[in-house]
């Protein structure tokens, strides 16, 4: 029964909270984060006790006429890791929120809970309908967070953001029916998929491998399907984009190591190649466009895109090495990212500007902001006995020893990516914290109680994780992936 929960008590809390006031809407919508950290927590301290090749499952009737039910399940370490980090990041984006006037917060606070909600949903769905019910929910409210709220050409690029999921949801619905449809039970269940999906011959496998991966690769992005991102996390408001860039992306990640490779395994093998390379060349364009920005924003998003690459290669390295590292950085990148964001929205509300031309020596007026700023940026390059490393390396290892001749080329151009990363990450930190007062930062004040007590957090995680990493990684095993 605590499946449901990590469903419901977001969803409750984020319809109860329309009606709030704004003061008792923030109390509620904290109160609703918690209690759902509370319950993963407990799922998390249960699954760990189990044996290697158990599961946690919730199974209900629904739409019995449709073959269709309510079907909940924790069946690998991936799933649950997802869980904790969507459990651990809105108490934290909430968190941040505190000291912060938002119009309408009643509304802007329902919506980011209904997004939570969502999210939960597409990580535990056992059953194909559900899962597309709840990856479309999960969108919906982003799109109005991302049309109320933001900067001036967010209608804009709210609809190519819009355009872009629509046309990949419609893809996704399309494969999900004719697999359906060719279930001898008509049902939606995991299970009947896959086994179906592996007995069709490989050209239809290979049709609806397209339709599949454009869904997800639009979500996560990779090139060349990331052109809504960069210009959708410039013009969203902070708390939207960390939703985007440290959950919405592992949607797609997620999507493909639980519904793509499973169900059709040929195809994706086959084309194997095709989606390594498209990785690997935009782990390199996405950083050599982060070496040129000049917009923070845009530059953490290049960055994103990146990293997203890297674990998008290991995925389809067809080796349990990749898959296991992809899963470990999946949880990791999400919680530095949200850092990075974190540290963003201070600059961008104490400086009002996202320009890093019109930051710098930061560090001689905020030693609490420069000690956060150089830890998360550090732990975003993998920098080792950050949280970073070890998922990052498990991901080269799978890298070069995939099924592809091409293995050893991949992991070195993918290698670049990571030099890179190290050339911009302290490039920014330098444009910031270093160098002559501006005019715009002359007067800059350290971090808020709040914004101290969220990056402290994230830092005890860097650290943590780090120095001992099998907190997770032991979820990962091979029997449980």
């Amino acid at each position: 029964m605590l499946l449901p929960l990590l469903i419901l008590i977001p969803l409750l809390s984020g319809l109860i909270t329309f009606a709030m006031t704004p003061k008792l809407a923030t109390v509620t919508s904290f109160i609703g984060t918690i209690l759902t950290l509370v319950v993963a927590v407990i799922l998390y301290n249960y699954y760990t006790a189990l044996p290697l090749t158990s599961t946690i499952s919730y199974d209900h009737d629904w739409l019995p006429s449709l073959g269709a039910r309510f079907s909940l399940q924790i069946s690998s370490g991936v799933s649950l890791l997802m869980i904790l980090l969507t459990a651990i990041s809105f108490p934290l984006i909430l968190a941040n929120q505190f000291n912060k006037s938002v119009i309408k917060s009643n509304t802007f606070l329902g919506l980011i809970l209904l997004a939570q909600s969502g999210l939960m949903g597409v990580f535990l769905s056992n059953d194909a309908l559900l899962f597309y019910l709840f990856w479309e929910l999960a969108l919906i409210p982003v799109y109005f967070l991302s049309s109320m709220y933001g900067g001036e050409k967010r209608i804009a690029v709210t609809f190519k953001f819009f355009v872009y999921t629509f046309v990949g949801s419609l893809l996704m619905l399309v494969a999900l029916l004719y697999i359906y449809s060719n279930t001898p039970a008509k049902s939606f269940d995991w299970l009947a998929f896959v086994s179906v999906a592996n007995g069709f011959n490989i050209e239809t496998q290979t049709w609806l491998f397209a339709c599949l991966f454009i869904a997800f690769a639009i979500k996560m992005p990779i090139l060349p399907f990331h052109t809504w991102q960069p210009d959708a996390y410039e013009q969203s408001a902070t708390p939207v984009t960390i939703i985007m860039s440290a959950l919405m992306v592992k949607m797609g990640l997620f999507a493909v190591l639980r519904w793509l490779l499973p169900i059709v395994p040929d195809a994706s093998l086959k084309y194997m190649n095709l989606v390594i390379m498209l990785s690997v060349i935009g782990i390199v364009y996405a950083s050599c466009m982060a070496l040129v920005q000049t917009n923070i924003k845009r530059l953490i998003a290049y960055s994103s895109i990146a990293h997203v690459g890297l674990m998008c290669a290991a995925l389809f390295s067809f080796e349990m090495l990749g898959a296991q590292g992809a899963g470990i950085q999946m949880f990791n990148h999400g919680i530095n990212i949200l850092g990075m964001w974190v540290i963003v929205s201070i600059l961008e509300n104490k400086l009002g500007t996202q320009d890093l031309r019109k930051m710098g020596g930061i560090a001689k007026l905020a030693p609490w902001f420069m000690i956060f700023l150089l830890l998360i940026s550090l732990a975003n390059i993998a920098l080792p006995l950050t949280n970073g490393f070890v998922g990052e390396f498990i991901m080269f290892n799978g890298l070069f020893t995939a099924h592809s001749k091409y293995a050893m080329v991949f992991t070195i151009v993918a290698g670049i990516g990571v030099i890179l990363a190290a050339v911009y990450s302290l490039r920014m930190i330098q444009q910031i914290a270093y160098g002559e007062l501006k005019s715009e930062t002359e007067n800059f004040s350290d971090i808020t109680w709040n914004e101290g007590l969220v990056l402290s957090i994230i830092s005890v995680i860097i650290i943590l994780l780090g120095v001992y990493p099998d907190l997770i990684s032991r979820l990962l095993v091979i029997e449980k992936i």
